[in-house]
């Protein structure tokens, strides 16, 4: 073996010189196409005084493992660092420059050890970037907090200017959610005017209420009505979801305090808050929550927090009042704000920020300028596009509605309804003669072919004799193409039964009618209308397209929604266009467990669609455009690095098969409001606004598009994201393709807000995650069963 070679000494290694991070050039995302139009959004230019921030690496010699001792110790030493620091434990950013390399010294006070300190320093990051934006918005939740707005969850809201419905027990906080963000425009202060509903009445009142309608099943019935729910407690207006019931214990009951000693709830409040509670024998409500990991990455596991229901308040809007129109009409007036409204409470946020010294300084340490206006900038309306029916098309007008047209010209297919029956309970005989007859008459023009209906009248409207006169009749007439069941109230009982027998056990389209939306001679007309579209989608018949000049494309929509039956579980839901002109659907739904992945269900339905294009058409198609609902932001990366390349291993099951894939991600939750604006007014946009630049992901390939008519409230537009594109479509080629997908939506005769598909496959998962809770039978997946 030949001996070692000496070690030669390494020359020290000369120090790099950092320079400031270069800021991305944007992608290349706007569209041509449409006619200019000026437009506002609730974004504030921020702008950055400070040339540079600078991040250091901070390590303590020998380690300390108490986060709050590291904090200390650079507290000590703000001498050096300045009075304007964001430190995490580890990394520490300062709008000033140290030396590159300090060392400090600090005592560990528990045992007197010297610390060595060494902060060096590893990035000069541009004051806009991302790394910066998580101290800013901290600087941002502090200027709330001058301005007097409380802090509950994520949102600041003012309790003092609360709007009080007295007639239905509930309070509206009006509020703000803030955040500061960079776009490819730069800094952005995003503010959203948002209200948070609290009812008058507490927990401890809903408890009673539910004691006085069912004592037996009382702990069931509390059990049902409040797990799950959200709750405040108003002495720190902190909220918190309703996990559990602990019956055996109450505010009688004792607690360990954080310096050991113990206390009863009772005298807790009394001695903390000042406040007596009345109610001796009540339980107490648990929260558990959710496991936080720590800068570091060691996991904290906090335990259960118990509440009294006596100073826990219901958030939210109650069931029944959702039912009620007229109590929802009451409360939307309120929290749905017009365009104006919505301006002048961000104008007057921004005023109170300007007019605070305080909110200045506060602002000023690290160098940020807030604008006092909104931000103006240019979009596009897109063109207006044809609605092609059997025999006649039109190009739509200004309000994008067609409902005129599709009551009195022919549908592009209809399916014939031959042999169908209607359901009824005896009360309801003479409605049921009126919808019939006017059945027959509004039939002919829309170009449906309809005989009348087996009438099965029922001796009562109890769940069970619905389903077995249903079953009976189905076994007695094996070609039933229709069943039409009329229901009396809102009973989600029968109709989830109906649903489960007909999309499951023995698969039919079925319709359900409410007997009070056929109780107004005036209005049904229109209502038959409506009915017999929807009907003639559910057979398989087709109702409306738009002109695509894409060739052999398949568009895909995917939703996700969660199983009520079992909380952990989710459902996915998927539809595939098979046809050319985009008028026949395929679609599956697949049920995943938490840790499973949506990619596996995702394949699996892929390639059925796949094969049935197949059948339809006898080739494969060339373009696949999927609109993936239900991705946040923080998610964009997972679908792009994990989910679009398993997609891609559906492909090689067809031999020689490689089509060109787009993925888009559909967002609706979003904090961005678009506004039309004209001499400083501020309005809704027209339907068809587009917005691609300024706004959009410095990562991404995006834009803003306003599809749908705005009948109350603000201008909300839905994001899109393409996270994948071999197709090489355009900006202007994506931007008119989600467009026209968004007029295919055969239960409305106008645009939606989302693509049709996305509207479908959420149809789809919200049937069997609400109702079914089980895989609909395969025979109905190429009929739009479930609208």
């Amino acid at each position: 073996m030949p001996p070692p070679l000496p070690e030669v000494p390494s020359a020290p290694s000369a120090p790099v010189k950092l320079t400031m991070e270069a800021a991305r050039e944007p992608f290349h995302k706007a569209g041509t196409k449409g006619t200019p139009v000026t437009v506002g959004s609730n974004h504030i230019p921020i702008c950055c005084k400070n040339e540079a921030v600078y991040q250091y690496h901070v390590t303590f010699s020998p380690n300390v493992e108490s986060m709050a001792m590291r904090f200390g110790m650079m507290k000590d030493h703000r001498s050096t660092t300045g009075e304007v620091v964001a430190f995490d434990g580890s990394i520490l950013y300062l709008p000033v420059k140290l030396k590159d390399v300090v060392s400090l010294k600090s005592v560990r006070r528990t045992d007197n050890q010297e610390v060595e300190i060494t902060v060096q320093m590893t990035k000069i990051l541009p004051p806009s970037s991302d790394l910066c934006l998580p101290f800013y918005n901290v600087v941002l939740r502090r200027v709330m907090k001058i301005l007097g707005l409380k802090l509950v969850g994520r949102n600041h809201y003012d309790p003092d200017s609360a709007i009080i419905l007295g007639k239905h027990r509930l309070q509206v906080w009006p509020g703000y959610a803030t955040c500061i963000k960079r776009t490819d425009g730069g800094l952005y202060l995003s503010v959203d005017v948002t209200h948070k509903v609290l009812r008058n009445d507490s927990v401890l009142d809903v408890m009673k209420v539910l004691h006085e309608q069912s004592k037996v099943s009382f702990q069931d019935e509390c059990t049902k009505e409040l797990i799950g729910s959200i709750v405040i407690t108003r002495y720190n207006n902190r909220t918190y979801r309703i996990d559990d019931i602990e019956w055996s214990k109450s505010p009688k009951d004792t607690f360990t305090m954080f310096d050991g000693s113990e206390t009863s709830f009772v005298d807790y409040y009394s001695k903390n808050y000042g406040i007596e509670i009345k109610e001796m024998d009540q339980p107490l409500l648990i929260h558990r929550p959710k496991e936080r990991s720590k800068p570091g990455g060691k996991q904290i596991i906090t335990g259960q927090v118990l509440l009294v229901p006596e100073l826990s308040f219901m958030t939210g809007i109650p069931e029944k009042m959702r039912k009620d129109f007229r109590a929802m009409k009451d409360l939307t007036m309120h929290i749905n704000v017009s365009a104006e409204q919505h301006t002048h409470s961000i104008k007057q946020l921004l005023k109170n920020i300007a007019g605070n010294a305080e909110t200045l300084t506060e602002l000023n340490r690290w160098g940020l300028d807030i604008s006092t206006d909104l931000l103006v900038t240019h979009g596009r309306i897109l063109p207006q596009e044809t609605i092609c029916l059997q025999s006649s098309s039109y190009v739509t007008t200004s309000d994008v509605s067609w409902s005129r047209e599709v009551g009195r010209d022919a549908c592009i297919s209809c399916i014939p309804m031959n042999i169908w029956a209607v359901f009824y309970p005896r009360r309801c005989a003479d409605q049921v003669e009126e919808l019939v007859s006017t059945f027959l008459k509004v039939a002919g023009p829309m170009g449906l072919r309809l005989e009348r209906p087996n009438r099965v009248e029922l001796r009562d409207d109890r769940t069970e004799t619905y389903i077995k006169t249903i079953h009976s009749q189905l076994s007695r007439e094996p070609n039933m193409q229709l069943v039409v069941c009329i229901m009396t109230g809102n009973r989600d009982d029968l109709y989830t039964a109906i649903k489960k027998l007909c999309c499951i056990k023995s698969p039919i389209p079925s319709q359900a009618i409410n007997v009070r939306t056929i109780s107004q001679p005036q209005k049904l007309r229109s209502v038959a209308q409506k009915i017999l579209l929807q009907i003639n989608s559910k057979l398989g018949g087709e109702l409306w397209t738009v002109n695509v000049p894409l060739k052999h494309l398949m568009v895909v929509g995917v939703d996700v929604h969660h199983d009520t039956s079992k909380k952990s579980r989710s459902v996915m839901g998927f539809v595939a266009s098979v046809n050319s002109s985009l008028t026949r659907w395929y679609s599956r739904v697949t049920f995943q467990a938490p840790n499973e992945e949506i990619i596996s269900g995702f394949k699996l339905c892929l390639s059925a669609a796949l094969q049935k294009y197949y059948e339809v058409n006898h080739n494969l198609p060339e373009k696949i455009v999927v609109y993936r609902d239900g991705v946040s932001d923080g998610q964009l990366k997972m679908v792009e690095l994990y989910e679009i390349p398993q997609l891609l291993t559906c492909f090689q099951t067809f031999p020689s098969y490689e089509p060109k894939l787009v993925f888009i991600v559909v967002q609706k939750r979003i904090s961005t409001t678009l506004y039309s604006c004209s001499a400083d007014r501020f309005g809704t946009p027209p339907p068809g606004t587009i917005l691609d630049h300024s706004l959009t992901h410095s990562d991404w390939m995006d834009f803003y598009l306003m599809a749908h008519q705005i009948r109350q409230g603000c201008g909300l537009p839905t994001h899109y994201v393409c996270v994948y594109n071999t197709a090489n479509l355009s900006p202007d080629h994506l931007q008119r393709l989600t467009y026209k997908m968004c007029h295919l939506y055969w239960n409305w005769p106008g645009t939606i807000r989302v693509p049709a598909p996305c509207k479908y496959a959420h149809k789809v998962a919200y049937l069997c995650g609400q109702y079914l809770h089980a895989e609909p039978a395969i025979q109905l997946s190429d009929k739009l069963y479930f609208l």
